[in-house]
């Protein structure tokens, strides 16, 4: 039988970790990420390609969570290992530096988070190419970014872009296809072009309930937003 702190059973608790977290119930997920975090760091040390990992899921969750002090602490713990180890322009470290910028995002921190969305996206062009998801993730971070400082035709753009490849790329109803759905959804409320923005919100929230679920904390927003804009269009019509 395995022990709890085999690499085999780490490997084994961390999946289930990442199926609660996938299923939006973040607080079992990261209690259980804490779990293996700290095995991982007593087995294998806290430079281990493992552990590393462990520290990334992690910080996932407390992001998804509001947590944002502490996701940015481990992010860049992570980022700097990464950047060490594999280089600055390792897709592993743009993937890190993609995290930083986006807990930057979300502590408000926008000027930040843009300088850094854009050294990722110059990189992950030259390295991945224009139309791979992770670029195209970028894009998309950094469109939100713009958003979020009122520069909203910008953002429409590159929103448009986005889910033009996304849609060849991925598919219509992938998860981050429909992201971007759902973001362009919101820049063009925010440009009172409400009639489309709700045809996107429906889009998006009938495709997360059918890709991640209908409780799922992001198909929850995504209807909230959803209300939300629906509000003014019907206040016109009155």
């Amino acid at each position: 039988m395995l022990g709890k702190e085999n690499p085999n059973t780490l490997s084994s608790v961390d999946n289930l970790a990442t199926v609660l977290a996938h299923h939006g119930k973040y607080e079992a997920a990261e209690a259980t990420y804490r779990r293996v975090l700290e095995a991982s760091e007593k087995v294998l040390g806290k430079e281990h390609p493992i552990t590393l990992t462990s520290v990334h899921n992690l910080a996932g969750v407390l992001e998804r969570q509001g947590k944002y002090e502490a996701a940015e602490a481990m992010y860049r713990q992570v980022l700097e290992a990464s950047e060490k180890v594999l280089g600055k322009e390792h897709p592993n470290t743009l993937s890190g530096l993609n995290n930083v910028a986006l807990v930057l995002h979300g502590q408000g921190k926008y000027e930040a988070a843009e300088a850094m969305l854009r050294r990722v996206l110059e990189a992950s062009e030259k390295v991945l190419g224009k139309e791979h998801p992770n670029t195209l993730t970028t894009v998309n971070n950094l469109a939100d970014v713009l958003k979020q400082q009122g520069k909203y035709e910008i953002a429409e753009a590159m929103y448009r872009q986005v889910l033009k490849a996304s849609e060849r790329v991925l598919g219509k109803e992938h998860p981050n296809t429909l992201r971007s759905v759902r973001f362009l959804a919101a820049v063009l409320g925010a440009r009172h072009q409400y009639d489309e923005a709700m045809k996107l919100y429906e889009r998006a929230h009938l495709g997360f309930s059918k890709a991640i679920g209908p409780s799922h904390p992001t198909t929850v927003r995504c209807f909230a937003e959803w209300t939300r804009a629906a509000r003014p269009q019907r206040q016109q019509r009155q």
